[in-house]
């Protein structure tokens, strides 16, 4: 059973995704590489002086899967709160079980709708850290703030968002601080 579970795979989902691989949480993201990183150039990402979105997403990705996370070219089509966590479901009819969902479906909120967190394509509306009033599901990215929305807000969001899972799960705060 996977920990955690990521649906969406651009900057927050796999902000999220890297924190969470790095500090040795099982963690599986499902995507299909379409977000619209994809239409994006970058000169406002720190660090970044100037990067197409394309490029940022396979850089992205390759890190992310260098520190072992789980990433699945499928669509996630549903979701479901059990007594244990959440049941994923992908096309297909394959279904995957976590203690712990992150729901970073960009400006397409379907899952948010299945799980009664908004009535229509809208903001969802969530708690600093990604909460929401389901106990372990969490919301990043573009879903909280349909139209304000920046990649290195959703990637703060996935980091902050990883940090929270990961120090509810150890009992203490937990930080990620690499030194040279």
């Amino acid at each position: 059973m996977a920990k955690v579970i990521i649906v969406g795979d651009g900057p927050g989902g796999l902000s999220a995704a890297l924190l969470l691989a790095k500090l040795d949480t099982e963690v599986t993201v499902f995507g299909v590489d379409e977000t619209d990183m994809h239409k994006a150039m970058l000169y406002n990402y720190l660090g970044i002086p100037e990067m197409t979105g394309s490029e940022f997403q396979k850089v992205s990705r390759q890190q992310v899967a260098s520190f072992g996370a789980d990433l699945q070219k499928k669509l996630v089509t549903g979701i479901e709160k059990t007594a244990d966590g959440f049941v994923v479901t992908t096309e297909g009819g394959e279904q995957h079980q976590s203690k712990y969902v992150i729901l970073a479906e960009g400006k397409k909120v379907a899952l948010s709708m299945e799980l009664g967190l908004t009535q229509k394509a809208q903001n969802v509306p969530v708690k600093r850290g990604g909460y929401t009033d389901i106990e372990g599901l969490f919301v990043i990215g573009r879903s909280a703030n349909i139209l304000r929305s920046q990649a290195i807000i959703s990637a703060g969001e996935g980091a902050a968002t990883a940090l929270e899972i990961l120090s509810a799960e150890s009992g203490k705060d937990v930080r990620d601080f690499d030194s040279v």
